[in-house]
C-alpha cells in the first residue's frame, strides 16, 4: 500500500510541475472564449443583425450565380 501511495505522490508532484498541461488548458479556455464571442456578435438565428445580413449576402449571391449560369 505504501509503494502505490509514494507512486500517487510523485504522479502528482510531476503534473504540479508539468507545464504542457498547463497549456493546453488555456487552450480550451480561449477556445471557449472564441466560440463565445462568435455566438455574441452572430446570435443563434438569422431574424437580426449580422445573422441577416450574412444571410440576405448569400441569399444574393447565390441568386447571382444561378442567373450567369443559367444566362
Amino acid at each position: 500500500m505504501l509503494h502505490h501511495c509514494i507512486k500517487a505522490r510523485d504522479a502528482l508532484l510531476r503534473l504540479r510541475t508539468d507545464r504542457d498541461g498547463v497549456v493546453s488548458f488555456e487552450y480550451v479556455i480561449v477556445a471557449a472564449c472564441v466560440v463565445a464571442a462568435v455566438a455574441a456578435a452572430f446570435g443563434t438565428s438569422t431574424a437580426s443583425g449580422i445573422g441577416q445580413a450574412l444571410s440576405t449576402a448569400i441569399t444574393a449571391i447565390s441568386t447571382a450565380v444561378t442567373t450567369a449560369v443559367s444566362a
